[in-house]
């Protein structure tokens, strides 16, 4: 159990404090099932070899366990992961009410992702951040080391505090931006509500094709609030549904076409899902009201696929 699905998530002040605690629950959780066999065991050392330079050795650790240990550095890790954000105005979506313990799919997205960076780095792989809405905003390599985590951290932390309505998506544009500027074959880890047309989901999969081409493997989390947004449960009565991106507004009765809206949605998922699967690309529903654990779990097998 995600310990932190009934916590107050609006509530956190320190993304690091928080990354670490649901990253050390997942490892507990993981030693008590199935797959207690993933590799866990985040070493930041390796035995010093005869013959090898000693200007990395750990003279500290030396003294405490009379055993030369080198130091590992990025160059060093055995994977580069790149996890990209779609920041478009639907991804504030659902409003976040005060007093109320929902949150919206952006910072689900950000907290995931500062979990997994969490967990990148105490595997000592390098990871990188990429930042989206009509334009890619932020871009930056893959390391590391602790500062450069705090630096994607803070990154983070200024996207949750500052929403801004009325801003659309272009993932297509920005996914070909970032296929170009990923130089190393990488993991590449999308968040996204991935809520296009027909024209812009085939668009969105030439773009999913580039990164491929590119011979990046890629995760593709589709983040949904799925009770409100897949299966429109709402009460039966009128609603005035606004689309974040554009302020269009219609007002509706849920009931009156939740059959032909979860038809047409469940449609929809259902290419998304086939098209991955053809491109051979990993894919989530992730549902922002089942915790992060789901997120870090297919992570771990898709790592772990790829080290075999």
């Amino acid at each position: 159990m995600d310990f932190f699905k009934d916590y107050d998530l609006k509530s956190i002040e320190n993304l690091d404090l928080f990354a670490r605690q649901v990253v050390e629950g997942f490892i507990i959780g993981l030693h008590k099932s199935p797959f207690h066999g993933f590799s866990v065991e985040f070493a930041e050392h390796r035995l010093y070899n005869i013959g090898e330079s000693m200007k990395n050795i750990d003279w500290k650790l030396f003294a405490r366990t009379d055993k030369l240990y080198s130091k590992k550095y990025e160059e060093e890790t055995n994977l580069r992961c790149q996890i990209v954000i779609d920041s478009s105005s639907s991804m504030y979506f659902p409003e976040e009410k005060p007093g109320a313990k929902g949150i919206n799919k952006l910072r689900f997205s950000s907290l995931a992702a500062a979990s997994l960076m969490n967990l990148l780095k105490r595997q000592r792989d390098a990871f990188g951040l990429s930042i989206f809405d009509e334009n890619v905003n932020v871009h930056t390599q893959n390391k590391s080391n602790t500062r450069h985590y705090n630096m994607l951290l803070s990154y983070l932390q200024k996207l949750i505090a500052n929403p801004e309505l009325n801003h659309k998506t272009f993932a297509s544009s920005a996914l070909h931006e970032i296929a170009e500027n990923t130089h190393k074959r990488s993991m590449i880890i999308v968040f996204s509500d991935f809520m296009s047309n027909d024209e812009d989901l085939e668009s969105l999969f030439s773009a999913l094709l580039h990164l491929k081409y590119k011979k990046h493997e890629v995760i593709l989390f589709q983040v949904t609030d799925k009770q409100k947004e897949l299966e429109l449960e709402y009460e039966n009565r009128p609603y005035l549904f606004i689309d974040m991106e554009t302020d269009e507004r219609i007002k509706l009765q849920a009931n009156e076409i939740k059959k032909h809206y979860t038809e047409k949605m469940t449609e929809y998922q259902n290419v998304i899902i086939n098209k991955c699967l053809q491109f051979n690309i990993d894919y989530t529903n992730a549902d922002i009201n089942q915790g992060f654990y789901q997120i870090l779990n297919s992570y771990l097998v898709k790592r772990n696929k790829m080290m075999i």
